[in-house]
C-alpha cells in the first residue's frame, strides 16, 4: 500500500502537470478560452458514454493486468503528445483526438486503479485506504500545478507531457509487485472462483459472477435497484450543481463583492486545498461510513456555504472556507467508501462505471447551471440559494424516508382458554 500510494502521488502530480499545460497549450494554439473549455469537455465525453462499458471490462479482466495496461497506454498517449509538441506538429484537431483517447482509456483505468488500491488492504481498512488516496490526490494536485510552471519555464511545454508519460510508466512498473491482501488472509495463492449459477436458474444481480451476470445491463440494474446508491447519486448531484464549484463561485465573490484580486483568490484556493488535506486525514479514520453520514456532511457544508455567501470581508470568508473544505473532503471519502464496498465484489467495476457516467453528467451540467444562477442572483445569491437548496432537499429526503419506514409491532402470543380448551391466538402482526 505504501508503494501504491507513492506511485499514485507521482501519477497525480504528472496528471495535474499535463492538465495545467494542456489548457495553456490550447490557448497558445487558438487564443480562445472557448476552445480550452471544449478540450476539457472532449476529454470528459467518453466518461459520459463509455464508463459503464469500462466498468464491465474491469469486472471481467484481471485487475492488476488491466490497471498496468491502461497506465501504459496513457503513458504512450502522453509521449506521443510530447513528441508532437517538440516537433511543432500539434494542431487543435490532433490535440482534441488525443484528449478523447485519453478520456476513453480513463474509463477503464479509473475503476481498475481504485479497486486495485482497495484490494491491498483488509475490508475494515478500506475507508482508511480511500482517505489516504484522497490525501495523495490533493497533495499530487498541489505538486503538479507547481511543477507545471517550473517545467514549462525551463524545459518547455513538451517536457510536461513527457514527465506525465514517465509517471504512468512508473505506476505500471509498480503494479506487478503489488500483493492483494486476500492472498494472506485466506492463505491461498488466488481468490476462489465464484460459484456458477445452476442450470435452469435465472441469474440475478447478486448471484455470483457467471458470464450472464457480467453484462453492462446487470450493473445498471443493480445500481438502480439499490436505494442507498440512488440516494448517494442524488446527494452528490445536488452538491455538484449548487455547491462545490468553489473555483467559480468564490472567484466571483472574491473579485467582485469583496473587491479582492487574483492574489486574494489564490489565498482562498490555498485554504481550500489545506482543508481538503485535513478532511482526507479525518476521512481516513472512518470505519463504517453510510449514506446518512454523507448526507449529513453535505447538508452541513451547504449551510456553511450559505453563511459564506454573507461574508462581509475576505478574513471572514477564509475562516469559513476551511471547514467547508474539510466537510466536503470527509463527505467525499465516506461516499466513495460506500460506493466501493456496498456492491458485491464482482459488481464493483460496473457500479463504478455507472457512477462515472453520473459524475460526468453532473460535472458537465453543473458549471453552466451555476453560471446562469450567478447571472440571475449574483455570487452571494448563488452561494446562499444553492446552499439552501442542498440542505432543504437532503432534509426533505430524510423526512420522507422516515415516513416510509414501516414500524414492526410484535404481539406476544398467549394461549386462549375457551370452554376448557386451548385455542391458538394470533402470533405476530406487522
Amino acid at each position: 500500500m505504501r508503494w501504491w500510494s507513492v506511485a499514485n502521488f507521482v501519477s497525480n502530480a504528472g496528471t495535474w502537470m499535463q492538465l495545467t499545460v494542456q489548457n495553456l497549450l490550447v490557448l497558445q494554439i487558438t487564443g480562445s478560452a472557448a476552445a480550452t473549455g471544449l478540450s476539457m469537455s472532449v476529454q470528459a465525453a467518453p466518461g459520459l458514454l463509455m464508463s459503464v462499458a469500462g466498468g464491465a471490462a474491469v469486472d471481467r479482466w484481471p485487475r492488476k493486468l488491466t490497471a498496468a495496461v491502461s497506465q501504459g497506454l496513457l503513458g504512450a498517449v502522453a509521449f506521443v503528445t510530447a513528441v508532437l509538441v517538440a516537433t511543432d506538429q500539434l494542431n487543435l484537431a490532433v490535440l482534441m483526438a488525443l484528449a478523447a483517447v485519453t478520456g476513453l482509456i480513463a474509463t477503464v483505468d479509473g475503476p481498475a486503479c481504485a479497486l486495485l488500491g482497495n484490494d491491498l488492504v483488509r475490508t475494515e481498512d478500506v475507508p482508511s485506504a480511500i482517505g489516504v488516496g484522497s490525501l495523495v490526490h490533493n497533495a499530487g494536485r498541489l505538486a503538479g500545478a507547481a511543477l507545471a510552471g517550473i517545467t514549462v519555464g525551463f524545459l518547455g511545454t513538451g517536457a510536461a507531457y513527457a514527465a506525465n508519460g514517465l509517471s504512468f510508466l512508473f505506476v505500471a512498473a509498480v503494479i506487478p509487485f503489488l500483493r492483494p491482501v486476500h492472498k494472506f488472509v485466506r492463505g491461498a495463492k488466488t481468490a476462489p472462483k465464484p460459484p456458477r449459477t445452476p442450470l435452469g436458474k435465472k441469474d440475478t444481480p447478486d448471484a455470483g459472477g457467471t458470464d450472464d451476470d457480467m453484462t453492462v445491463r446487470q450493473g445498471v440494474l443493480y445500481f438502480m435497484r439499490r436505494p442507498r446508491l440512488v440516494a448517494l447519486a442524488g446527494i452528490t448531484g445536488l452538491s455538484a450543481v449548487f455547491g462545490r464549484n468553489y473555483g467559480l463561485t468564490l472567484a466571483v465573490l472574491v473579485t467582485g463583492p469583496l473587491a479582492g484580486g487574483a492574489g486574494a483568490f489564490g489565498t482562498v484556493s490555498t485554504v481550500l486545498a489545506v482543508g481538503g488535506i485535513i478532511g482526507a486525514v479525518l476521512g481516513a479514520r472512518l470505519r463504517k461510513p453510510s449514506v446518512r453520514l454523507v448526507g449529513t456532511l453535505a447538508a452541513a457544508g451547504a449551510l456553511l456555504q450559505v453563511v459564506a455567501g454573507f461574508s462581509p470581508s475576505l478574513a471572514v470568508l477564509l475562516v469559513l472556507v476551511l471547514p467547508m473544505a474539510v466537510v466536503e473532503s470527509v463527505s467525499d471519502t465516506a461516499g466513495t467508501t460506500v460506493l466501493q464496498t456496498d456492491p458485491p465484489a464482482h459488481m464493483r467495476g460496473r457500479v463504478l462505471g455507472v457512477w462515472g457516467t453520473i459524475k460526468t453528467t453532473w460535472g458537465l451540467a453543473g458549471p453552466p447551471a451555476l453560471g446562469l444562477l450567478m447571472e440571475l442572483a449574483g455570487a452571494r445569491g448563488a452561494l446562499v440559494s444553492g446552499g439552501l437548496v442542498i440542505a432543504g432537499a437532503i432534509g426533505a429526503g430524510y423526512v420522507l424516508r422516515r415516513r416510509r419506514t414501516a414500524t414492526t409491532v410484535i404481539l406476544r402470543t398467549e394461549p386462549a382458554v375457551v370452554s376448557g380448551q386451548l385455542r391458538p391466538s394470533l402470533s405476530t402482526a406487522a
